[in-house]
């Protein structure tokens, strides 16, 4: 069992997603990607609050969201945990559903800069390349 720290999460300010949702979703990235596995212990309420600058409350309902879709788990004595998922959820294409929302708002700003979709694509596989 693994225990994560509060600087997992980073929070986008001028985003227009609620922080809570910004949480919610980068959860659920690192589970399905498996950089969280079953058992990891998550970082507190209170660190990521303190950590982030963020109200407790809205990192408190990220957690009930998460715990809701049983993406976390409560562990008494412990506190919250990554839960035992089906293997499905890591799917290539369950992992490929969690980045529509971010390839939706790419889009989005995309045809408001007026670029082209092989432009855009172009950008994204450079990026890609980059990052590995």
């Amino acid at each position: 069992m693994t225990t994560h720290s509060a600087n997992l999460f980073s929070i986008a300010t001028g985003s227009s997603e609620p922080i809570y949702r910004q949480l919610v979703d980068q959860a659920r990235r690192l589970v399905a990607g498996g950089q969280l596995a079953p058992g990891d212990a998550m970082p507190s309420v209170r660190e990521i609050a303190q950590a982030l600058a963020l109200n407790p409350m809205t990192v408190s309902k990220a957690y009930g969201m998460l715990e809701t879709e049983g993406v976390l788990a409560r562990r008494r004595g412990m506190g919250m945990v990554v839960a035992d998922a089906p293997k499905r959820a890591h799917s290539v294409a369950a992992r490929a559903e969690l980045l529509r929302p971010t390839l939706e708002r790419a889009a989005l700003e995309a045809r408001q800069l007026e670029l082209d979709p092989a432009t855009v694509l172009a950008l994204f596989t450079k990026i890609m390349k980059d990052a590995s």
